[in-house]
């Protein structure tokens, strides 16, 4: 039995880990990943270090794909199927990346902002090639910085919100200095890189690979050769773990005040209940170690600086919030639903999440809906109404053998 179990081994897990052991827990971390870090300190062992407890039990390249109240199952990276007790769950599960379709987005080397970071990170060689940086949010300055500073071409980074909402941004900056100060930092090492605030991508060209992308700006329209666009708008709270357990979903898991969730005994801190960014997902996470191990009072003493960084993640959210325009991005022959091959005009005159995926198989593929669901709850104004094991796709060995002990373990009574 596991005294405080956590889903997620970036910064909000790994701060809740260490609060949770210096509290005296016996914890367990699993992540999918093969290094701790999440996709923000991805590989960073110096990042990490000060965050890792010798207490903590590291349980990497494993997937939970099925959970109930009091046991979590997973898949190792070996394929062996484990079921772990715990007497507290902390979902620290994070965000992924919103992609909205628009003509020629399914195109090799178009992808995510951060997906093109995490492979320049893993080594995948990005010297001397162009790449456009497009969508939203303070995550493209940092993508175009990394990129940069790793010899790639940096065309220019556009991103869709206008020069208005970012000057009010920056004056809520002003009551941030840290933060301020990483923003001029970004801005300072992207210096001869055009910043295009109101522009974003109308579509994507190329025979077999992506050659150019074609922007729009108030009333110009210009295409702009590339061999890679970085295009992200925004980030999507991961909840798919949190709604199978039951637990109340709003713009990200809903928690109180000690990021408890509304079923007893389960947790969640960081991107999980909403984007706020890296200083956030620590405080949070460190939080709900303290009141997973039964440490109120010191989670409490975290309070005031949470609620700070919460007025930032408020502006961050308004700053950025995507303009009406991109809605009509998508042509009918546009693909939605890649891994269905599900187009726009298969599913807009649909009314619902729950009518597109039953007349179109939309959402039904490997993906789950990750990517297409994002980008249809922002184009039908409609969520995803269910979710079902496995979270993630899994060997189909390792459903046989788990339900195979989901049923033993039903025959001697145990569950």
């Amino acid at each position: 039995m596991i005294d405080v179990a956590v889903v997620g081994a970036g910064p909000a897990g790994l701060a809740a880990a260490r609060s949770a052991a210096e509290s005296g827990a016996a914890v367990t971390i699993i992540d999918e990943n093969v290094q701790p870090g999440g996709q923000i300190w991805r590989g960073g062992a110096a990042e990490c270090k000060s965050w890792l407890h010798e207490k903590v039990r590291l349980v990497h390249g494993a997937r939970v794909f099925d959970a109930h109240l009091g046991f979590i199952a997973i898949e190792c990276a070996d394929g062996k199927v484990e079921e772990l007790e715990y007497r507290s769950l902390i979902l620290a599960t994070g965000a992924r990346e919103r992609f909205l379709p628009f003509p020629g987005w399914t195109l090799p080397n178009v992808m995510g902002a951060g997906g093109l970071q995490a492979l320049a990170k893993g080594a995948m060689p990005i010297a001397e090639k162009k790449v456009v940086v497009a969508g939203s949010g303070p995550l493209l300055l940092a993508v175009g910085s990394y990129l940069r500073e790793h010899g790639a071409e940096v065309r220019l980074v556009a991103e869709q919100a206008g020069r208005s909402s970012l000057l009010r941004f920056g004056l809520a900056l002003t009551r941030s200095p840290n933060k301020a100060r990483q923003a001029a930092r970004l801005r300072a090492s992207l210096r001869g890189i055009p910043y295009q605030t109101g522009c974003w991508p109308l579509a994507a060209h190329g025979s077999e690979k992506l050659e150019s992308v074609t922007l729009r700006r108030g009333s110009r329209t210009w295409t702009e050769p590339c061999d890679y666009l970085a295009c992200g708008f925004g980030l999507v709270p991961n909840t798919e773990l949190a709604a199978l357990l039951g637990c109340r979903i709003e713009e990200g898991v809903a928690v109180d005040e000690h990021q408890r969730t509304s079923v007893p005994g389960v947790y969640s801190a960081g991107e999980a209940t909403g984007i706020g960014g890296l200083d956030l997902s620590l405080i949070e996470g460190e939080i709900a170690g303290f009141a997973a191990a039964g440490r109120e009072e010191d989670a409490r003493r975290r309070f005031a600086d949470r609620d700070s960084h919460r007025r930032f993640a408020n502006a961050l959210e308004k700053a950025f919030a995507l303009r009406s325009e991109l809605q009509k991005l998508p042509q009918d022959s546009t693909m939605i639903c890649r891994c269905e091959d599900v187009t726009w005009g298969r599913v807009r005159a649909c009314q619902s999440w729950r009518e597109a995926k039953l007349q179109t198989r939309c959402g039904m593929g490997p993906c789950q809906g990750r990517v297409c669901g994002a980008a249809l709850e922002f184009l039908l104004g409609s969520k995803a109404e269910s979710v079902r094991p496995p979270v993630f796709p899994v060997r189909i060995g390792s459903l046989v053998r788990y339900r195979a002990d989901e049923k033993e373990t039903a025959t001697d009574g145990h569950r």
